[in-house]
């Protein structure tokens, strides 16, 4: 009598547990991102960096310059922690401001950076 009722307890766990991780909310500015089949979603704590199609610079959604990303990531350093970055940028964005947002944080000594895509 129990056991079918303990079955459904589970369903429903798992079915919100589910529903939950497609309603997590990334802190970015709306682009249009390149298409990949290897993309995938990561529920971890994360840095988002957005290179729009005019070449502006957000980190999370603040609107800022190379100078700005610079002060940004150097106070989260500070905290001791390691930075994840979720590089993203629109199709249409200059591919050297891409660039040399990579070649920034490559010279911070950011190693973890995950390049954003929408999966196909």
């Amino acid at each position: 009598m129990i056991i079918p009722m303990i079955d459904i307890i589970f369903f429903l766990l798992v079915f919100f547990m589910m529903s939950m991780l497609s309603m997590v909310v990334q802190k970015s500015v709306p682009i249009n991102m390149p298409i990949a089949q290897s993309a995938k979603v990561d529920i971890q704590k994360k840095v988002p960096i957005t290179v729009t199609a005019d070449g502006s610079i957000y980190v999370e959604t603040t609107k800022t310059n190379l100078d700005g990303m610079i002060k940004y990531l150097q106070i989260e350093q500070a905290k001791g922690q390691e930075l994840t970055i979720v590089l993203r940028a629109d199709q249409a964005a200059q591919y050297g401001g891409f660039v040399q947002v990579l070649d920034t944080l490559k010279q911070m000594n950011i190693t973890k950076i995950a390049i954003a895509t929408e999966s196909k």
